[in-house]
């Protein structure tokens, strides 16, 4: 029957071009720098074909069918995919790299991920109906993002990336009324706003220890974006603008809301603290808690879903919560999507499953489960499949490293959350 196997979409993917295939998206005027600029950029962002395997590694990045063929291997109907590469002029991958700092910077960069986006339309159009992209923007101009986001609404992009802020950049935070427009234009057109993992980390030199720093803080860099929308009342404004946070982890956000629903009750009560002299006015504009902003405004995008983890789904809500695969990296599940779901979902009901395997995202993003189903018939896990649990991670895979522990305490929402691990 159709409903014997599962729809799977991952909510968090990866793609981008080789650097010379941004080259004909780019506006003309640009393209004589863009030349030059590319003899510059490291080898393994550039198609090499001599490297058969290391080719094939990068390759799935931007050749559709071969990305196809390995999705499809894995059981994944469809996916919600994020930047990954190098875009013209960019100082690193677009994953990390942080927001322009002068008119001068912004004017190439924007140039490069307006370029990024014609691309990935396209990129997203060789297989229609099972591959979406957020439309990218900066915060530096604000008409220019807003004419950048109606361009991506009126493409078919489903939602809106939107940087995080660096404590240490210029900009101010997301929580300053300047961005009201960009929120307004969101919640007009129902698109989702977008933040990714890597967003918002402040600019670190070359010494090893920033290294280790920045990679052990990198969640909460992105995290801070929460609380800046809490406070700074962009929900309380925006009812019904849509805030998805990817790749995050899941575990923290039942502790991180206690604590944000405390500090809050603490200011209201007790105005004569001392840290309610700094917030007392912010916080009387607010309505609600902040978990209750939380409950009505955002999703997290689970990936990949620890077994540790899906415990909280019902603390979280269950329509909240989109697993994803974060393919092709190498925390991701490929090419062992199959016993990475076995793994987490093993005793969750269908119903369930469902939603979060498929569901949820096919809600927030738009993709259209009547077309995805008989495809789920020919490539996705059956249910029998999956709830036949685990016993032990593939020898070969990384599985044990970034998903943790295989079995865990019962009741524990602790556990690892993507890149490091949660004690």
């Amino acid at each position: 029957m159709e409903d014997e196997r599962y729809v799977v979409i991952s909510a968090d993917m990866h793609a981008g071009s080789d650097v010379l295939g941004y080259r004909p998206y780019l506006a003309a005027r640009w393209r004589d720098e863009f030349d030059a600029w590319s003899k510059t950029v490291s080898s393994r962002w550039h198609a090499t074909p001599d490297d058969e395997e290391s080719s094939e590694t990068m390759r799935c990045r931007w050749d559709s069918d071969l990305r196809l063929r390995q999705l499809e291997a894995d059981g994944i109907c469809a996916e919600l995919v994020f930047p990954d590469t190098l875009p013209p002029f960019f100082p690193s991958s677009a994953v990390f790299a942080n927001q322009p700092r002068d008119r001068a910077d912004y004017e190439r960069r924007f140039a490069g991920i307006q370029a990024h986006n014609r691309w990935m339309v396209d990129f997203c159009a060789a297989v229609p109906g099972r591959r979406k992209s957020p439309v990218q923007i900066f915060l530096y101009d604000i008409e220019d993002a807003l004419a950048e986001i109606r361009w991506g609404h009126d493409a078919g992009m489903p939602a809106v990336l939107v940087p995080a802020v660096a404590p240490n950049h210029p900009l101010e935070g997301l929580w300053s009324r300047r961005y009201d427009p960009i929120w307004k234009l969101c919640q007009e057109l129902m698109m989702p706003v977008n933040q990714h993992v890597g967003a918002g980390t402040p600019d670190v030199g070359t010494e090893s220890a920033e290294g280790a720093v920045l990679f052990y803080e990198v969640h909460f860099f992105a995290r801070r974006s929460l609380w800046h929308m809490i406070f700074g009342g962009v929900f309380e404004r925006f009812p019904d603008l849509k805030f998805v946070m990817t790749e995050e982890g899941l575990s923290w956000t039942s502790a991180e809301l206690g604590r944000l629903d405390h500090y809050y009750a603490n200011v209201i009560r007790y105005p004569t603290l001392d840290q309610s002299r700094f917030g007392l006015d912010a916080m009387r504009k607010l309505s609600m808690r902040p978990s209750d902003y939380f409950r009505r405004n955002c999703y997290i995008g689970a990936s990949s879903l620890a077994p540790s983890e899906v415990g909280a789904r019902h603390v979280l809500g269950m329509d909240r919560i989109m697993w994803g695969a974060d393919y092709p990296h190498p925390e991701g599940t490929y090419p062992y999507t199959r016993e990475a779901l076995r793994a987490t979902f093993a005793t969750v009901p269908q119903a369930e499953c469902c939603a979060l395997l498929g569901e949820n995202a096919a809600k927030v993003y738009g993709f259209d489960l009547d077309l995805l189903q008989p495809i789920a018939n020919r490539i996705g896990p059956s249910r029998a499949e999956l709830c036949v649990p685990l016993a032990r991670y593939p020898d070969e895979s990384l599985l044990p490293i970034y998903m943790g522990p295989l079995h865990p305490d019962p009741g524990s929402f602790t556990g690892f959350t993507g890149h490091v691990q949660v004690l």
